[in-house]
Formats: C-alpha cells, sequence, structure tokens
C-alpha cells in the first residue's frame, strides 16, 4: 500500500536533525544503545544528549564502553542496566563508568549479556518473564531479585526467570535508512534486533539515506520495518570514534586521546566530533 500525502508514513516526515532526534529524550529517560563496545554504536546521538544536558538517564546495554563511559563522565546517567562494560582489549576498562560505579555516582543493575537479552525478549514477547540459563553459581539472581523456577515437564531442574526490561527508546546506528524510516544494517546487528522490538519507541542515526525502491528489492536486509520507527537522523561518520562496517574502522588515535587520563577536559573531545560531523557532512 502506497502511503498517503499527509500520512504517518508520507516519505520523509521522519527524518530529523540530530538535535531534533536528541530532544525526544527527555530527562529521566531509560534508552537501550545499539551496537558493541566500539562498534556501530549510536555515539553521535550520545554526544548530543551531553550537549544538550541532559540528565537522570537510564543507559541499558549488554556491551557497552565509550558510550556509558562518556555519559557518566558528563553526569548525564543516573543508572544502568548493562553486561560486560569495557574499552575493548586495546585500552581496558571504562575509567569514568567504574568511578561512577564505586563512588555510588550511579545506580547498577549487573547483568550478564544473556540475562539482559532475557530480559528484553520478555518485553518483546507480552510476557511477564524469559528463562535464562547460565546463572546457577552467580550472585547475579539473588543482587538483583530475581526468581528461580521449576522445570514444569518434570526434570527437576531449575532455571532463571528474568523480569521484562522495557526502554522508554531504544537507538540504534544504521548503514542506511529509507525516506520512510525502514533500516538496514551491514554484518552483525548485535542485539539491536531484540532491543527494537522490547523498546516503546525506537530512534535511528543512519550513515545515508536510499531509495525506498532499494528497501524494496531486497527487503530481507530490513532489521527494523519503518512502522517500528518513529524517528532517523542522518549523519555519515555518526559513530565515530567507533567503526561502522564496511565503511570505517575504529579511529583508535581518537579514543586514545579521549581515555588519556592527564586530559579531563571533556569538551575538547566533544568540539572534535562535531567538527568531524560536519566535515563528513559537507
Amino acid at each position: 500500500m502506497q502511503p498517503q500525502p499527509g500520512s504517518r508514513d508520507a516519505p520523509g516526515d521522519k527524518i530529523k536533525s540530530l538535535a531534533e532526534l536528541a530532544s525526544m529524550i527527555p530527562d529521566g529517560s531509560s534508552v537501550a544503545l545499539g551496537g558493541s563496545f566500539l562498534h556501530r554504536g549510536p555515539f553521535a546521538l550520545v554526544r548530543e544528549l551531553i550537549r544538550q544536558g541532559r540528565r537522570d538517564l537510564e543507559l541499558i546495554k549488554q556491551s557497552p564502553g565509550y558510550d556509558i563511559d562518556i555519559l557518566c563522565r558528563a553526569g548525564a546517567l543516573r543508572r544502568t542496566r548493562a553486561g560486560i562494560v569495557a574499552m575493548e582489549g586495546n585500552f581496558g576498562l571504562a575509567r569514568w563508568y567504574r568511578k561512577a560505579v564505586e563512588e555510588k555516582e550511579i545506580e547498577l543493575e549487573e547483568h550478564a549479556c544473556a540475562s539482559l537479552t532475557a530480559g528484553l525478549r520478555a518485553a518483546a514477547f507480552g510476557v511477564p518473564f524469559q528463562p535464562c540459563g547460565g546463572l546457577h553459581g552467580s550472585a547475579l539472581p539473588e543482587l538483583n531479585g530475581w526468581k528461580w523456577g521449576e522445570d514444569p515437564y518434570g526434570s527437576g531442574e531449575k532455571v532463571c526467570l528474568i523480569p521484562p526490561i522495557t526502554p522508554d527508546f531504544t537507538v540504534i546506528h544504521a548503514n542506511a535508512v529509507s525516506e520512510l524510516g525502514d533500516v538496514r544494517v551491514l554484518g552483525t546487528f548485535h542485539w539491536d534486533r531484540i532491543m527494537s522490538r522490547a523498546a516503546r519507541r525506537v530512534l535511528v542515526i543512519a550513515e545515508k539515506l536510499l531509495p525506498i525502491e532499494e528497501f524494496r528489492k531486497q527487503p530481507e536486509l530490513t532489521l527494523v520495518p519503518h512502522f517500528m520507527v518513529e524517528a532517523v537522523s542522518v549523519v555519515p561518520g555518526g559513530a565515530w570514534p567507533g567503526s561502522c562496517w564496511p565503511l570505517y574502522e575504529i579511529d583508535y588515535p581518537a579514543v586514545r586521546a579521549y581515555v588519556d587520563e592527564r586530559d579531563r577536559d571533556l569538551s575538547r573531545h566533544l568540539e572534535a566530533a562535531v567538527e568531524r560531523e560536519a566535515r563528513a557532512d559537507a
């Protein structure tokens, strides 16, 4: 069915500037961020949230790194539900995140990647819990108040039951979007699919805009259909200083400069990002 002019799905209606997209996320929101570590994260949006002075956010992500670290550094986070957190092997731990947790500047609900995924699945499937294996012997169920259930089929085994995790927003970085808001990701999409199904609202940052016809030719490449997406912003290089395969790799010198303990001036990093985004958009 062709979208009608002025309808909710009219081409171009969902396209916003980066500042407009960030302004849709109010203080106190819970936000699931796509990508993994330094790969294809919606980092341009994260930095714009900082520029706009957002506060009391909750971050939800299985494997955050730069995104959670810079949000902690800027004082934008109140709470996080996260699995493994690191700047990957080259740069070690996310030190601003670690400082925020140790000094109780943020509340941490620690997860395994599998338990966080189970909670998102429960929300996406509309069920009150999702079974999760692999947590036997861990302190996470007790710390987080998760319940155990017996196998109703009589094996005698118990499994941990993870309650739903429903982000207010999921924000993902994509290789391309259509004028309607269809989303295409090349390579691994990490946990972006289940995040997009679990959240109340989905926002997308994309490297480029492609004609609707391109998506219709290969619908199997659409990760998130347009009717699930509220708004998109086209920001070439928006995953910097991380990678977006196959367009660009991690900018290791930029990450090294960010984690340099001698430099505590975050504004320099944010200014460098603005300059780079402006060059990429020219």
